[in-house]
């Protein structure tokens, strides 16, 4: 299984952003997948996650402004982030598991991450 994301970059504050991950196989469909992020000096956090039924699950922070998705036809899950903040800036990473968790060390599979900047 790999997991392959896309769609970092440099933003300014206010512009919207869709993280791509592109998923080998049917990971996209059997296991749940998430997102999380790694600013610089902090601990890895989770994002987003949206399960293999369908339903999604957000942390705190990322309530309102940030939306999972996938297509299974594709094998692909995104991560679009609305109205971005210089506090977003992080390293973004894609994960699969087996296990409904919002803990790091719960997912069993993760991607390269892709580095987001956002700018005042």
């Amino acid at each position: 299984v790999q997991l392959v994301e896309s769609g970092g970059g440099l933003a300014q504050a206010g512009d919207s952003l869709r993280h791509s991950c592109l998923t080998s196989g049917r990971t996209a469909s059997t296991y749940h997948m998430a997102w999380f992020r790694q600013a610089p000096g902090k601990k890895r956090e989770y994002v987003a996650g949206i399960w293999t039924i369908g339903g999604t699950n957000y942390g705190d922070f990322a309530k309102g402004r940030f939306t999972i998705s996938r297509d299974m036809t594709k094998n692909m899950v995104y991560l679009e982030i609305m109205n971005l903040t210089p506090d977003d800036t992080a390293v973004y990473y894609c994960a699969a598991g087996k296990r409904l968790s919002q803990e790091v060390h719960h997912w069993d599979i993760w991607g390269q991450g892709t580095q987001v900047t956002v700018s005042v």
